[in-house]
């Protein structure tokens, strides 16, 4: 069969850096075409992803006629945000022509008298293995592998039987104690799998103020991993970055017109609320409510802690209050007083975990002096010393709330995503 050769010299535009020309390539280099798997991990922003896209339609549209590959991240939903528009984008540079059936997850890429057909597949949990479970494919890509379960990925590579499959994965690092790092990076020989990692300064689109963001942004772990590239087990405190002298305020600002009100309910546990105020970008908590029945020697009705909210947020006019997802019945209590609209909260822990770092590094929340039990919980917050990215469940009601609320109102500052096609020879 004659294969397509897409001119990627003439077609491009821009350049590629040295570790993304070898993703780029190495299907088609002789250093490289040897081995079965690539794995790219690294920093964030730092390139892998969108040459690893670009790179498996070029192999796939080269290689093979007729043929089913495989397009996974931890969602479907997230694998058409960041994974298929670059990889379609990508495609018009060559002419191949697309047919996306979205409804249907899939789409089919063809240029003269080659086609092939790419499906869409998320991996969140265990259940998703056997979505691709018995399927034929020639070739699998997987964005985000850290975050999906051993049980899809192996059950992926049992599905790249045609003669010359390969698969790909990327990721950013997680706990060196993870299986990805243990089961395939740690033992890349036995394999056959070239393994690369990505340092900031392999993403040519960054600008240097960009790069020296990132490195002032993020500490710890988070540090390690986002922007060194390491796989590091999380230790220490959860929030090493706050300090009363940078994060905190005695008087809020003139002109908060927003307000906005997060909550942590808990029965036997804390119920923690706070009152969140904006001014000129920055969330400010102004106030909370914080009652431990353990502490104080009786337990609250729902009525009696939607009474304390009330007094907390006073005359003010608030957005929306959100609210631990598995409290069921406060939130239907605050539903059926009228007074309030009521969302529950995003609860990806490690995630949001990653967004109130940030936000408290930017500046982008502030809190009162007067939250003291804010406070001591982020002097008291730590990570379990077990290798696992999971803190220790005390002294985290307060710090349930903020997170509930960082994730609803996307205080994270947004990164440009936006990648400009290249050209490998300059």
């Amino acid at each position: 069969m004659k294969k397509a050769k897409p001119d990627l010299k003439r077609r491009g535009s821009g350049v590629y850096s040295p570790k993304q020309k070898i993703v780029m390539t190495w299907w088609n280099d002789y250093r490289y075409n040897k081995y079965d798997v690539i794995l790219c991990d690294g920093a964030v922003r730092s390139g892998k992803s969108v040459a690893m896209s670009r790179s498996f339609l070029l192999w796939a549209m080269n290689r093979f006629r007729g043929k089913s590959f495989g397009v996974c991240s931890k969602t479907i939903a997230s694998a058409k945000r960041n994974v298929v528009p670059e990889m379609l984008e990508f495609a018009k540079c060559f002419g191949i022509r697309i047919s996306y059936k979205q409804s249907l997850n899939y789409f089919d890429c063809r240029i003269g008298n080659i086609s092939n057909r790419f499906y869409i597949f998320g991996g969140k949990d265990e259940s998703a293995a056997s979505l691709i479970q018995g399927m034929t494919l020639a070739g699998v890509l997987i964005d985000e592998a850290a975050l999906m379960p051993r049980s899809f990925i192996e059950q992926a590579v049992a599905r790249c039987s045609v003669s010359g499959s390969k698969l790909w994965l990327n990721c950013n690092p997680e706990s060196d104690c993870h299986w990805l790092k243990r089961e395939w990076i740690d033992k890349r020989e036995q394999k056959n799998m070239l393994y690369l990692t990505f340092h900031l300064e392999d993403n040519p689109t960054l600008a240097e103020s960009v790069i020296k963001r990132y490195h002032r942004l993020y500490t710890g772990a988070f540090y390690d991993r986002y922007v060194l590239g390491k796989w590091s087990s999380v230790q220490g405190l959860v929030y090493p970055m706050f300090c009363k002298e940078k994060c905190c305020f005695d008087m809020p600002p003139d002109g908060i017109s927003r307000f906005a009100v997060s909550c942590d309910y808990g029965t036997v546990n804390p119920t923690s609320i706070g009152l969140w105020g904006e001014s000129g970008g920055v969330w400010y908590r102004l106030g909370e409510y914080y009652y431990d029945s353990k502490k104080e020697g009786a337990r609250r009705t729902d009525e009696e802690h939607y009474k304390a909210l009330c007094t907390l947020v006073g005359d003010r006019k608030v957005e929306r209050i959100i609210v631990d997802p598995s409290a069921a019945s406060f939130i239907e209590c605050i539903k059926r007083h009228g007074r309030f609209t009521v969302k529950a909260a995003k609860n990806d822990v490690f995630a949001g975990i990653g967004r109130v770092s940030d936000a408290l590094s930017c500046g982008r929340i502030k809190i009162s002096s007067g939250c003291s039990d804010s406070i001591r919980e982020f002097s008291l917050y730590r990570w379990e010393e077990n290798g696992r990215d999971v803190p220790v469940k005390e002294n985290d009601h307060a710090m349930d709330d903020i997170r509930y609320f960082v994730s609803e109102y996307g205080v994270r500052k947004n990164h440009d995503s936006g990648f400009i096609v290249m050209n490998l020879e300059r």
